[in-house]
């Protein structure tokens, strides 16, 4: 009994905690701030049109189908948007997760800043249908929730000398980061793809990825050799380097380093919003306090190192409620409490994805499913698997309006390919999420993507909400009279077509992805031409 409860105080109880993690816990806590921050920086300036009052999935519309369910309306779809789904509260939610995340960073009241973050990301995603579908936001959810459990308490904390980091949150932490890496090389090789058996997947990577940089332009002209190398490198980091983390401190920081400088070169060629920050952020969790000190000024270190001592005293110091033989008071009973629920949440999470992880090995494997389900809309436990099959060709969706059906004018995007001279740019971890899902939506057909006609409706309509996620308009005066959305193909321009005609990009028409849609007189929208594209000529 006695070796039980030793074994639940070292994992749940932050007395008992790792005094060797105050630095990283730190610094890990900070950089998750900014990653909060750059999400709901993001959303400001794409809320409104994405899911707002007059935007291409309302909230509004989404909340009252999702009202059948009657009261577990508020489990599967937990959103604060339930007390109004108006633009203004949108906005307040952007706002407030925005000054919250600031908080964060400047380590006021991280806590409860954190359980402010989380509710109000959670509240987007949980409403905002097609356009929070992606892994990443699974990934900040649960790395924000388990924070929850790693931060220390207090209006300004400092390191938490008292407060050692709890032992299963960390390791839930790196459980995720561990996942990541792991299952996204599993389903490289389960999903079937040729490209990752043959190790010729990098081969068009850098130009067919949602929304590609200048300096992928430059990897993708590399000789097939390195491409090769380079799909083999990522097999070989995602299925075997990452058990390193598993491993005693020295090979923990050697992994890191091999992490790291990977996650930097993936920033560098691809955009992929805050996903590739947030993995380069958890790993931060590998690193331990006799590494990091080293950078500490000499200032701070006699204050960390009377941390470190008081965490070590503690552990040696039996609790207070050992020494008594009926614990009485309120606050033994409310950390026992409190203990207690740290417990049962963590082990929940644990195990729900400890469920799918498992299956990916054994599919029949006899494990009850219900604790992973009931888990599933908070987004707190996920199942990762990153380019399972790899896209061969790129596609792209541009919407273009004519007042006489003739003459075509292209409405601009503010960050996906279209004009072929525009350099691609580095972005992240921004990330607009009208454009990321236009790349996805060109791989399937229009009728499996209802925001493609939904955008052609509000260009009809000159709808502002949904033209700010355009860098213009093309029509200022009054909207067009009909409204397309075509389909092209595209690829990186060769080093001598840019070296000639300062192009970084080589296109083809395909033709209409989409129905053309006119504004009949009495408001409806009515259909001028059909789409001309078959699904089978994409991907």
């Amino acid at each position: 009994m006695q070796s039980l409860k030793t074994t639940f105080r070292y994992f749940f109880e932050s007395a008992s905690g790792s005094a060797n993690h105050f630095i990283a816990r730190w610094l890990f806590l900070r950089a998750l701030g900014v990653i909060y921050l750059s999400a709901f920086f993001a959303l400001l300036f794409q809320v409104r049109g994405l899911i707002g009052s007059q935007g291409i999935l309302p909230a509004a519309e989404y909340l009252q189908i999702v009202r059948t369910l009657g009261l577990l309306r508020f489990w599967y779809t937990p959103t604060l948007l339930w007390f109004s789904s108006s633009d203004r509260l949108l906005m307040a939610l952007c706002w407030v997760g925005l000054i919250a995340s600031i908080a964060i960073v400047a380590n006021l009241w991280p806590r409860a800043m954190l359980a402010v973050c989380f509710l109000c990301f959670l509240s987007f995603v949980s409403a905002a249908q097609d356009f929070s579908g992606y892994q990443s936001d699974g990934m900040l959810l649960e790395a924000g929730f388990l924070s929850l459990f790693l931060a220390p308490s207090g209006l300004y904390p400092g390191l938490g000398r008292k407060q050692p980091p709890v032992r299963a949150a960390m390791f839930l932490l790196l459980w995720e980061w561990f996942r990541i890496y792991f299952q996204s090389g599993v389903v490289k090789l389960e999903s079937g793809d040729p490209t990752w058996r043959n190790l010729t997947a990098m081969y068009e990577y850098y130009q067919n990825g949602p929304l590609p940089t200048w300096i992928g332009w430059y990897l993708q002209h590399l000789p097939h050799w390195f491409h090769i190398a380079s799909a083999a490198m990522t097999l070989v980091m995602e299925l075997i380097l990452v058990w390193m983390a598993f491993l005693p401190g020295r090979w923990k920081t050697v992994c890191f380093f091999i992490v790291t400088m990977w996650q930097i070169a993936v920033i560098a060629t691809a955009n992929y919003a805050f996903l590739n920050y947030l993995v380069l952020v958890l790993a931060i969790l590998l690193l331990d306090d006799g590494f990091l000190r080293r950078f500490v000024p000499l200032r701070w270190r006699d204050s960390l190192d009377d941390a470190v001592h008081r965490a070590g005293v503690a552990k040696l110091e039996p609790p207070a409620s050992d020494l008594k033989a009926n614990p009485s008071t309120v606050v033994d009973s409310l950390n026992a409490i409190r203990s207690c629920l740290l417990a049962i949440a963590l082990t929940w999470i644990f195990y729900a994805t400890v469920v799918p992880f498992v299956q990916m090995f054994w599919r029949d494997a006899p494990l009850p499913a219900k604790p992973v389900a009931w888990l599933g809309p908070f987004r707190i436990a996920n199942q990762y698997g990153l380019f399972a099959v790899m896209t061969p060709h790129r596609y792209e969706i541009e919407f273009q309006g004519s007042n006489d059906g003739e003459h075509w004018v292209a409405y601009p995007f503010r960050y996906k390919p279209q004009e072929l001279k525009q350099r691609p740019r580095i972005y992240a971890p921004y990330q607009p999420r009208f454009d990321w899902n236009l790349w996805f939506a060109s791989l399937g057909s229009w009728q499996q993507n209802p925001i493609v006609p939904r955008t052609e409706e509000l260009l009809l309509e000159n709808d502002r909400a949904v033209l700010r996620l355009f860098a213009g308009n093309p029509f200022p005066s009054a909207p067009p009279r009909v409204v397309r959305a075509v389909l092209w193909q595209y690829w990186f321009s060769s080093p001598e077509q840019k070296h000639t005609s300062g192009v970084w990009w080589s296109r083809q028409f395909l033709g209409n992805y989409a129905p053309t849609l006119t504004r009949l007189p009495n408001g409806r929208f009515g259909i001028v031409d059909e789409a001309t594209v078959s699904p089978s000529v994409q991907p």
